[in-house]
């Protein structure tokens, strides 16, 4: 539903700035979400993206349409404002958000930017950007509610409606002593039911998850994820709380880590092909090409190398595809749900010979089924051959030892790469299938050839 909302949406914008019907274009531009905007921005040449821009009313949605953009998207579009269009739009955006997109831009502007913008707001945006940007500190919200343990609970909601009632996360209270060390954290929940005058020292909840600044934020978004909160603290080598990580930045993260895998296991880097310029789309590509190209290569070497063999039994040639497909097949279906386990944390590499022998015990039975069966196809196909039943037994047995390495390597390259700090999304691409390509053909003709000549 959301995906023909935008579909319409876009196509009424589209159909309007042909016409250039100014005033239509407004009043739909303001009542539309600023997350549907950024959709139809990146189908939109600079200058309707700046016109449509220039109609929204309200800059609060300027900022959360300029937070939504896509990184190649905004690069561009960020260009045709002026330092103090930037600097107003980012005064209404949250600190964490400021410095994802500070952080992308080149030194000079930034540093335009952040000496024009609020001391308060430009001091937050400089401390976050001194963090990586996919660790805790880089992703984490500065604002958050830290309250004294002595403090009682009639105390801490007239604190929320005074001082903290635009922080963005106003469900967990967290208790600091008097150096801001994390000591416990209260819900929000629990401050309206107990007696006004119980301080929070009474009730808070001292087995507390936290998170250093350094972490990697796929390790925060799974913690988050596996406790169900909605934020997770985040400390310092001292235990002092520095800001807390809320859990849209934790969808946001495993949107972009699954992504990002799945764009890397098939050889296209880690954008959106719309996000990238066809010179960088092609040059990002091109060693995986010359990754499967040189796996071709090698199995043409392999294949000539049996040459003698295929010109006298002409018919070995007929099964090639089948053998090295259904062997591919394998191979990434085992790479896929290792590398997926090993993202979401279903899979730890410590239980590497468990799942490798799991998948290979699957690809074994797989083996045996589709052996037998494409075994049998070539037995009757070839039936009037002589030699039809040595060669059913060749396609049998290539297909079960094809399908079994698959599933071995499948399995087992992944989560060797994890364990050398290798992404293992980058192994289980053209890099598993053009080695079970290669493998597969060898082991085909080897055993046609030992069988029949």
């Amino acid at each position: 539903m959301t995906n023909d909302r935008n579909k319409i949406l876009g196509e009424t914008i589209k159909r309007l700035l042909r016409r250039d019907a100014i005033s239509h274009l407004k009043k739909i531009v303001n009542k539309s979400h600023a997350a549907d905007l950024s959709v139809i921005f990146r189908s939109l040449p600079i200058e309707n993206q700046r016109k449509l821009f220039d109609l929204i009313e309200d800059i609060e949605q300027k900022s959360v349409l300029i937070s939504e953009l896509e990184e190649y998207t905004f690069l561009e579009f960020i260009e045709h404002l002026s330092i103090d269009e930037c600097v107003e739009i980012f005064n209404y955006m949250p600190a964490d958000d400021v410095a994802d997109l500070i952080g992308k831009l080149p030194k000079e502007r930034a540093s335009s930017i952040l000496e024009k913008m609020n001391t308060e707001d430009s001091e937050e945006v400089e401390d976050l950007l001194r963090y990586e940007d996919d660790t805790a500190g880089g992703i984490m919200v500065p604002d958050f509610i830290a309250l004294r343990e002595i403090v009682t609970a009639k105390e801490a909601i007239e604190s929320l409606q005074k001082e903290y009632h635009d922080v963005e996360m106003p469900f967990y209270l967290y208790v600091v002593d008097e150096f801001n060390r994390l000591l416990g954290v209260v819900s929000l929940r629990q401050l309206v039911v107990v007696k006004p005058d119980t301080p929070l020292k009474k009730f808070m909840a001292t087995d507390i998850f936290s998170v250093r600044t350094d972490m990697d934020q796929e390790e925060v978004a799974k913690l988050v994820a596996r406790y169900d909160i909605l934020a997770v603290p985040v400390v310092d080598d001292q235990n002092r709380l520095v800001g807390i990580v809320t859990v849209d930045d934790v969808i946001d993260i495993f949107r972009r880590e699954a992504t990002e895998d799945i764009l890397k296991m098939a050889g296209v880097g880690e954008d959106f092909v719309e996000t990238q310029s066809i010179i960088r789309s092609t040059r990002i590509r091109l060693p995986w090409l010359f990754a499967s190209c040189l796996g071709g290569i090698l199995a043409s070497l392999v294949i000539s190398h049996f040459e003698g063999g295929l010109i006298k039994f002409a018919y070995l040639a007929a099964f090639i595809p089948v053998i090295t497909g259904m062997g591919g097949n394998v191979g990434a279906q085992s790479s896929t749900i290792v590398v997926r386990g090993l993202a979401t944390g279903r899979l730890d590499v410590r239980d590497i010979w468990t799942v490798v022998s799991k998948q290979l015990a699957i690809g074994l039975i797989l083996g045996v089924i589709y052996g037998g069966l494409l075994g049998g196809v070539a037995r009757f196909k070839y039936d009037h051959e002589m030699s039809a039943s040595l060669l059913a037994l060749a396609v049998g047995l290539s297909v079960f030892c094809s399908m079994s390495i698959a599933a071995l390597m499948g399995s087992l390259v992944p989560m060797v790469f994890r364990k050398i700090q290798i992404d293992p999304a980058v192994a289980s691409g053209p890099f598993i299938s053009t080695s079970i390509d290669v493998i597969s053909v060898f082991f085909y003709l080897s055993i046609a050839t030992t069988l029949l000549v």
